[in-house]
């Protein structure tokens, strides 16, 4: 299967959060501040903490939000040239080849660890820190997305 795609902007930062929130140390970190935020909201209002320190809590929730949803994606986006490039992408039984107008490279499937399907994209993990990302859309029809939906799940073995 030979599917051709370039990035969107708004899909990529989309795919970036998932990746984000899919890592157990931010989802921990950001369960862990909601906790605390409406501890000190209810704290706050048996009057058992000052309004300083609900303040303080509102801010790093919000902090953490700030750079978790807008900062970190944002800034991955704008340093990486791979969402700039168009593509050209072979998927078949042996491995996955990739070509762009500065060369390829092919990956066979145990390069891959996992993989994570999104609203936009099929997450193609090396490791738990770096992926390649695949339009959903690159696809021509639902049934080549369905078949590649399928030869993901065969030959990478861990899904997330």
């Amino acid at each position: 299967m030979n599917i051709s795609f370039g990035y969107e902007r708004k899909q990529v930062i989309q795919a970036l959060r998932y990746h984000f929130f899919t890592r157990p140390e931010i989802r921990l970190l950001v369960i862990l501040i909601n906790v605390f935020t409406i501890a000190a909201a209810v704290l706050l209002y048996f009057k058992k903490i000052t309004p300083i320190s609900f303040l303080l809590f509102s801010t790093l929730w919000m902090a953490l939000m700030l750079v978790v949803w807008r900062i970190l994606p944002n800034s991955i986006y704008k340093q990486s040239a791979t969402f700039q490039d168009n593509f050209d992408m072979s998927i078949n039984e042996e491995a996955i080849v990739l070509n762009t107008h500065k060369g390829n490279q092919s990956w066979p499937w145990q390069r891959f660890s996992k993989f994570l399907e999104t609203p936009y994209f099929f997450h193609l993990y090396f490791d738990n820190r770096s992926f390649f990302l695949v339009p959903k859309d690159a696809f021509e029809t639902i049934e080549d997305q369905q078949q590649a939906r399928e030869l993901f799940k065969r030959r990478i073995k861990a899904s997330v």
